[in-house]
């Protein structure tokens, strides 16, 4: 099995990582935080503007791959505070549309540099 690298330009990473690995017909998304790419910083606002740039530094690494937020079939959420998960779920629900990802919800103690979320995806690559 090999694997190909995905960095896409504009995305953001805070480590010695790729921001996805294409294999066996499959994207594996990094975790993105809701860094802005251009100040390196986590986006002002509360959860609602972290998910949004979570989203944003996602999609970037989806078109590094080819690839858009209808190829998505799974997804992983951490959360510091589940009692964002409203809010965060109402910024999910305008990235996709039915039949929607599996997703997984988990509430975290914390995430790097004191983010609110973290997103990681899985995508198809037909």
């Amino acid at each position: 099995m090999g694997r190909e690298a995905i960095n896409a330009p504009g995305a953001a990473a805070v480590g010695p990582y790729s921001h996805g690995v294409i294999a066996n017909g499959f994207v594996y998304l990094s975790g993105q935080t809701p860094i802005d790419s251009v100040t390196g910083r986590l986006v002002d606002g509360g959860t609602e503007a972290q998910v949004h740039q979570c989203f944003r530094n996602l999609l970037t690494a989806l078109e590094g791959a080819g690839l858009s937020f209808d190829k998505v079939v799974k997804c992983n959420v951490f959360l510091t505070d589940m009692g964002d998960f409203a809010s965060m779920n109402a910024v999910y629900a305008k990235h996709f549309s039915k039949p929607y990802p599996a997703r997984t919800t988990i509430g975290v103690a914390s995430l790097p540099l004191g983010a609110r979320v973290e997103i990681e995806m899985v995508a198809a690559t037909s």
